[in-house]
């Protein structure tokens, strides 16, 4: 039994995200669309493995999956047919066989998600599905100050939706940068915002609502010293809003 770890990039507009559906869910999932495309080519029963689950409408550069399979086919082979048959919104870029031991999801050590802001005044047409339109002035400085507070080991309850598992919340968050895209010689200077979060693991929406709440610090709704008392707090309603999915990006996962 082999093996076979993929790296994919997906644009999750038009999926249920990347966790695959009953027979009653509506919308397509990631993970159903390559098991399907993976047990047609290999003609085998395929089962994938994700690194996490993206929510729906959460994209992805960087999701880390892996199948084990009893086909001798050669991996530049299986991605190159896996291509063709995947939808052109979901694409494998790297393929590897990997030891009997390496498991996408529990293996990996950390993650970095990054979302993306339109700061123009009005919305680019050709980013809209990408982005979270704020045309409001953000000081990225104070946004940076609360920033720090998040950083290392915490209980972040606050920052996510409730949970009734009994399932421990304490997180450790080792960076947040905030930064504008690199612009070439060619390209306008961009209106875009990127926050970038990397940590060990993050909890459901806590990525978007610590993003929603460093946006309304940024207009000044709330201050920096604020996210010290959230922290401890442990009260979602203290935090600010969860964005939207559209600008959220799954960058990489780190082994």
């Amino acid at each position: 039994m082999r093996n076979i770890k993929l790296i994919l990039e997906y644009d999750g507009s038009s999926y249920a995200g990347w966790q695959r559906l009953g027979i009653t869910g509506k919308k397509r999932s990631i993970q159903g669309i390559l098991e399907k495309c993976l047990t047609e080519y290999l003609r085998e029963d395929i089962k994938v493995i994700g690194s996490g689950r993206t929510d729906a409408g959460v994209h992805a550069l960087g999701q880390v999956a892996n199948f084990h399979c009893v086909s001798e086919r050669p991996e530049n082979e299986i991605m190159e047919e896996l291509n063709i048959l995947l939808p052109d919104d979901i694409k494998v870029h790297f393929i590897k066989e990997v030891g009997k031991e390496f498991h996408s999801r529990y293996s990996a050590t950390a993650k970095t998600y990054e979302y993306r802001i339109d700061r123009g005044e009005v919305q680019s047409v050709f980013t809209r599905k990408y982005t979270y339109h704020v045309p409001e002035p953000l000081d990225t400085d104070i946004m940076d100050k609360a920033a720090a507070f998040l950083i290392g080991t915490h209980d972040f309850k606050a920052f996510s939706a409730d949970r009734k598992d009994g399932k421990s919340t304490v997180r450790t968050i080792e960076e947040i940068k905030i930064y504008g895209p690199p612009v070439l010689k060619y390209q306008n200077p961009s209106d875009e915002l990127r926050i970038a979060i990397t940590g060990d693991g993050f909890l459901y929406n806590m990525v978007r609502i610590i993003t929603g709440t460093l946006i309304e610090i940024g207009k000044g709704i709330n201050k920096p010293e604020a996210i010290p008392e959230i922290l401890k707090g442990k009260k979602r309603q203290q935090a600010g809003i969860t964005v939207s999915p559209r600008g959220l990006f799954l960058v990489k996962v780190r082994y």
